[in-house]
């Protein structure tokens, strides 16, 4: 089937089966890789915003060149996620596939991706404790630590309505480019299929959960210890944190649940093994 495509791709086709059949294999994962796992992905996620705020931070590069290249630095996240190996929620939101199918349950589902969430943002949150006692954010003459709290205010005073629509976009993409990844054979592959589409989203400014488990503990860290002049500091607490992840995580779910795997799920899945696929 790849043969028709001119290159050693999986095809779309392949890539729907393949993404059902991790799909199962991810809701039955044992608790402790699970948990471990899902730890690992919010440290990678953080990582990808870290590099992307030390791009940020830097006054002398125009919009969309800091864009750019904000958003292709972040994508060393889920580069991270898929070739060395964790579990992400947002990418998780795929699982949905294997529902639709019948070969998972809810149940399944929904302990995969509570699990996991709550691992991303204790793998997330503890990366940014890290980074806060390492002196990271003092770098650039202290610029580094003024964007990781002007990023977390400008997610802290997003109206609802954006801050979900802004996720449902963001995981499309995330989707797209996991999606993309099991297209690919090699590292090479993977990490070309997954850069463009993360690094479009963060361009965009749209709204990713685990990212934002991140980028509020480490603004919020900061701050207990120096107080900062950005604008909406004042914001910058648990209580704008949670509220934003909650909107976030419904849009994340659309995007990707629905707007991606579902979608795809009736195109290539849907029965597909009646008909010998």
């Amino acid at each position: 089937m790849s043969d028709l495509y001119g290159f050693d791709a999986y095809s779309p086709g392949e890539i729907a089966r393949r993404v059902e059949e991790v799909g199962v294999a991810k809701a039955r994962m044992p608790l402790l890789p699970l948990v471990m796992l899902g730890v690992l992905a919010g440290g990678f996620i953080g990582l990808g915003a870290l590099f992307y705020t030390l791009v940020a931070s830097d006054a002398t590069l125009g919009f969309a060149a800091q864009r750019l290249l904000g958003g292709a630095a972040f994508s060393l996240g889920l580069v991270l996620v898929v070739v060395a190996g964790a579990e992400l929620f947002t990418g998780n939101n795929l699982i949905a596939m294997a529902w639709a199918e019948g070969k998972v349950t809810s149940a399944e589902v929904l302990r995969n991706w509570i699990i996991v969430c709550a691992a991303n943002f204790a793998g997330a949150a503890g990366l940014a404790a890290l980074v806060v006692l390492s002196g990271h954010l003092g770098m650039n003459g202290g610029a580094v630590a003024a964007q990781a709290v002007k990023i977390a205010a400008a997610k802290a005073a997003l109206p609802a309505a954006e801050a979900f629509f802004r996720g449902v976009l963001c995981n499309i993409l995330v989707c797209m480019a996991v999606w993309m990844a099991f297209a690919g054979r090699s590292v090479i592959d993977k990490a070309v299929a997954i850069v463009f589409p993360i690094a479009a989203f963060v361009a965009a400014g749209f709204e990713h959960s685990i990212a934002n488990m991140y980028f509020f503990p480490v603004a919020m860290l900061q701050l207990a210890q120096a107080p900062s002049a950005v604008p909406g500091a004042e914001l910058v607490d648990a209580a704008h944190m949670l509220r934003n992840l909650a909107v976030v995580i419904a849009g994340n779910i659309v995007g990707g649940s629905v707007l991606v795997a579902l979608v795809y799920y009736l195109i290539y899945r849907r029965g597909a093994d009646e008909h010998h696929g």
